[in-house]
C-alpha cells in the first residue's frame, strides 16, 4: 500500500469501522500473543469474521481502518496517544521491525517510527493477560509514565 489522499491507518481498529481491513493474524499463546502480518491485507466480510468462530474476529486478526482522528478516545488533537503509549511502555521485540504491508500509511509508523513497529507484533486487540504496561498503554485516560521510556 501506498500513502496517499486517504490519510493514515489505525493499526488498532475494530472490525465493523468504515474501510477495516484485516492485516494480521494473533498467534502465540493467551499469555503472550504476538501478531504475524499477511502478506496482502484482506477485506472484512461475514466468510472472512465467521473463519474466528467460536472466538471473537478480535482475538484472531489484527484489523487496520482508516484512523478516526478526533473521533477516537486515543486521538489527543495530535496524534495518537496509543501509539506513543506503546513506544514508550512496552517492552520491544529483539527482531527488529517486522515486515508490515500497511507501515507507508500506518499512522503509529508515520508519528513514533521503528519504535511502535517493533511493539506493534506484541498488540493484540483482544488481551486476557496483557501486561501492566499494556494495560496502561491501553487506558485512554492513563498517561506515560515518568521515565518509563523503553529504547528503540
Amino acid at each position: 500500500m501506498e500513502r496517499d489522499s486517504e490519510g493514515l491507518l489505525c493499526p488498532s481498529a475494530q472490525p465493523d469501522q468504515e474501510g477495516a481491513f484485516v492485516f494480521g493474524v494473533v498467534g502465540g499463546t493467551a499469555t503472550t500473543p504476538e501478531v504475524s502480518y499477511l502478506r496482502r491485507p484482506l477485506p472484512v466480510n461475514q466468510e472472512l469474521l465467521a473463519l474466528a468462530a467460536p472466538v471473537e474476529p478480535t482475538e484472531v486478526f489484527r484489523f487496520a481502518a482508516p484512523c478516526a482522528e478526533s473521533a477516537c478516545q486515543h486521538f489527543d488533537g495530535g496524534g495518537c496517544t496509543l501509539a506513543t503509549k506503546i513506544a514508550r511502555l512496552i517492552e520491544g521485540s529483539d527482531h527488529g521491525v517486522p515486515p508490515c504491508r500497511i507501515r507507508p500509511r500506518c499512522r503509529w509508523w508515520n508519528q513514533e517510527g521503528a519504535a511502535a513497529c517493533r511493539r506493534c507484533p506484541l498488540v493484540v486487540t483482544q488481551s486476557y493477560a496483557p501486561s501492566d504496561d499494556l494495560r496502561q498503554a491501553a487506558d485512554p485516560k492513563s498517561g506515560t509514565r515518568p521515565g518509563a521510556i523503553v529504547s528503540a
